[in-house]
């Protein structure tokens, strides 16, 4: 696989062979919710976990619901044969736009027929160790409903990683808008410091990952408040569904190496 596959309204082709109308509201607007899947060796993982933040999401902003998992999961085999990834890794990517509207402005008409489409890439998970910053420009709102939900809008987390890379650092740590250490653009936080292995609590704003859930129920990880930045001593990683990378320095403050990242990210699969 080279381009990658994609699915739309019942059309199979390349991600960039597929097309939106222009009014759907997705692209307009932001208006939808978005899954990132990983697939290894043809299997999506924890795609249970996925799908129920999905629909809890959809919920939450007042959307119909998305697909059902068994429609789901009959189009993911064939997407995994399309893709010849059977004994490979990929990136699957659900979406789900509130739809068209043949009217402008933000409110959504209130009958309007939802969107749904998916692409799988190839992707091979990465825990390369990174530096970062903490983004002086971009903070997460900590009352927002949409802080809970993986919506389209990732326009502050384009922001602050261009910050960053200007900076000369990988990525960029978040705070929130009450100046607490909260996430990192497409990924959480999880600081070893006296002991144990912590992650800011969910009213922090931060998005309630899959992976980050996982270290919970586990037992792996705590909730836990980390202040306004990292400490001498600490270990960090930024974690989701396709990869776990050490930060190895914050702000040019050098971090202890974390040797565990990948085992601990394989352990919650």
């Amino acid at each position: 696989m080279i381009t990658g596959i994609a699915w739309s309204e019942g059309i199979w082709g390349e991600p960039d062979s597929l097309h939106l109308p222009l009014s759907d509201r997705g692209l307009q607007l932001g208006d939808g919710l978005f899954e990132t899947v990983l697939i290894r060796d043809g299997c999506p993982q924890l795609l249970n976990e996925h799908l129920a933040r999905w629909c809890i999401s959809a919920g939450q902003l007042g959307m119909r619901n998305p697909p059902a998992q068994s429609q789901l999961e009959a189009l993911i085999a064939e997407a995994v044969e399309r893709a010849n990834l059977n004994q490979g890794d990929g990136a699957l990517r659900l979406n789900w736009s509130r739809g068209s509207s043949q009217t402008r402005g933000l409110d959504a008409p209130t009958e309007i027929k939802p969107r749904f489409w998916f692409t799988l890439l190839p992707w091979t998970p990465t825990f390369m160790p990174i530096d970062v910053i903490i983004s002086r420009h971009e903070r997460r709102n900590a009352d927002s409903l949409l802080s809970q939900c993986k919506h389209f809008g990732y326009a502050q987390a384009i922001q602050a990683r261009s910050e960053a890379r200007v900076a000369n650092a990988d990525d960029a740590l978040l705070l929130n808008t009450k100046g607490d250490l909260c996430c990192g653009t497409a990924a959480n936080l999880l600081v070893h410091r006296q002991g144990a292995w912590l992650t800011p609590p969910l009213n922090s704003g931060c998005l309630p990952g899959i992976m980050r859930g996982k270290a919970l129920k586990l037992g792996k990880s705590a909730e836990h408040w980390l202040g306004n930045a990292l400490q001498f001593g600490d270990q960090a990683l930024l974690i989701n569904s396709l990869g776990c990378r050490p930060i190895q320095r914050c702000d040019g403050l050098s971090l202890v190496p974390c040797s565990e990242a990948e085992t601990l990210w394989h352990s919650l699969l």
